[in-house]
């Protein structure tokens, strides 16, 4: 495969972390060793996912990663050492109004910044995305009043109810919000919040290309990114919208198929 990449961008859960396994679980010794060899070569490697980053850093941590890191889907981009880059921010007057759709439609909010997650009720999906964030959740019937200028917002619905907040949003809002479905959750952000985007600012600031830059993910979530990089990729195990979207779908189960293509970049 002839390629000259000088930037790979790599989601973490489903894409360095197999699906499934504990929130606390690192990328095993397969992915250290590729991640290392890579930068050995002088390639630049980022994360970019859809934790916040104190669930992050960790990973970054373990694999020996020292580059801007893009959280929350691009929604908040870090510095190396964690300190806030850049943050999109949802509109003030969509965030209160996205509170009052939820409440009248008896749904659980979460509302969160770069460091900050409040919910107005537990459910098992923000428990997980907290789990994996590394934030405490923080218990606010009212978050729109919290002074936190939230950069996500999460509707949490049900699984039959969800695709239809989806299209109730997108009627009122159109392109004024991001929208990504999950499957209980509606996730929304600021427009400027994708991983894409970041990763297409963060490429130009560093001279690096399109056609140099290869980006790997699993999900809806990831779509942005796999379609702007001029190489992309995603897990055999990736879901129909990154299918769609990467130049290739990798083999192997699991994470060895990223990690095989990885390697193939030396």
């Amino acid at each position: 495969m002839s390629q000259d990449i000088k930037l790979v961008a790599l989601d973490i859960d489903g894409t360095l972390l197999a699906p499934g396994v504990h929130h606390n679980a690192l990328p095993d010794d397969t992915v250290v060793e590729a991640v290392a060899a890579l930068q050995a070569r002088g390639i630049i490697v980022m994360l970019a996912t859809g934790r916040m980053y104190p669930g992050t850093a960790p990973i970054a941590d373990h694999l020996g990663i020292n580059e801007t890191i893009i959280c929350q889907q691009g929604a908040s981009i870090h510095k190396p050492n964690g300190q806030l880059r850049d943050a999109f921010p949802i509109g003030q007057d969509i965030a209160a109004e996205l509170y009052e759709f939820a409440m009248s439609h008896g749904y659980s909010l979460s509302w969160f910044d770069h460091e900050r997650y409040l919910v107005t009720n537990m459910t098992p999906a923000t428990e997980f995305f907290a789990a994996v964030s590394g934030v405490k959740v923080e218990m606010h019937p009212r978050p729109h009043e919290s002074g936190v200028r939230a950069t996500g917002i999460d509707i949490v619905s049900n699984e039959k109810a969800s695709s239809d907040v989806h299209r109730l949003l997108e009627a009122r809002y159109g392109s004024r919000v991001s929208l990504l479905d999950f499957t209980t959750v509606t996730a929304v952000h600021d427009p400027r919040a994708s991983k894409g985007n970041a990763l297409a600012m963060i490429a130009g600031e560093l001279g690096v290309k399109q056609s140099q830059v290869l980006a790997l993910g699993d999900g809806i979530n990831d779509v942005s990114m796999l379609s702007w990089a001029g190489h992309s990729g995603t897990p055999a195990h990736g879901d129909a919208f990154a299918k769609d979207s990467a130049k290739e779908v990798l083999e192997g189960d699991g994470v060895s198929g990223v990690v095989s293509r990885l390697l193939s970049v030396l």
